[in-house]
């Protein structure tokens, strides 16, 4: 069962087949790591011999047994670190630590996918065409890049290194709920993540909700 009315979303093949090369992840290390907002917290590194990049989850307080509340928050470099007002990924990342607090127990996923997949340089390139006009779609694909290139089975791959399969799901991105679910991790309800627009992301907020079928 997916609540709050999902929307049905149909997997490309190549993304079962990203699916395959990511269960070459593995734990590479594990630490505690208090944090604002959750300081009874564990941080979990992962990473394969393929790839560079190192994926991270931040799991908040301990397992009851109940399916985690998760939230998958790809690297956003301006946002999250720089404070950008252009997307909203910073004010995600900390309200989802704060709801998976409040919440008793769950599981961040930190994936090193910036820019939905394409790179931070090719990220600010598509920023440069979003300042003639274009919106972060049309960016996306005047670049020669599909409009969302993140991979979800990285993220199923490492709930299941934790020993997870059903979730609770912080989202409110009908792809992801078909990403894991295709990947073989059931989510057994979306929870919405919606947070306020500014003016510097408005336009941004309603492509995502009017183009890629976010449900705001």
């Amino acid at each position: 069962f997916v609540g709050h009315g999902a929307a049905e979303v149909t997997i490309a093949p190549e993304a079962i087949d990203a699916y395959e090369d990511a269960r070459r992840l593995k734990i590479a290390v594990r630490a505690r790591l208090p944090v604002a907002g959750a300081e009874d917290a564990e941080i979990v590194a992962f990473r394969s011999p393929e790839s560079a990049n190192e994926h991270v989850a931040l799991v908040i307080g301990q397992p009851t047994g109940a399916p985690p509340l998760v939230r998958l928050h790809s690297e956003c470099l301006t946002g999250d670190v720089l404070g950008s007002l252009k997307c909203d990924c910073g004010p995600q990342l900390h309200a989802a630590i704060h709801a998976i607090e409040a919440a008793g127990w769950g599981v961040l996923l930190y994936l090193r996918q910036e820019g939905r997949g394409i790179g931070l340089v090719n990220k600010l390139r598509a920023y440069a065409l979003q300042d003639q006009g274009f919106d972060t779609v049309d960016a996306n694909t005047r670049l020669g890049f599909a409009i969302d290139a993140r991979d979800f089975g990285v993220a199923a791959r490492m709930l299941t290194l934790l020993g997870q399969d059903r979730v609770r799901l912080l989202t409110n991105n009908p792809a992801k709920v078909a990403g894991l679910e295709a990947a073989g991790v059931a989510v057994m309800e979306r929870v919405p993540h919606a947070l306020p627009a500014n003016p510097h992301n408005e336009r941004y907020l309603a492509t995502k909700r009017d183009r890629t079928g976010h449900q705001l």
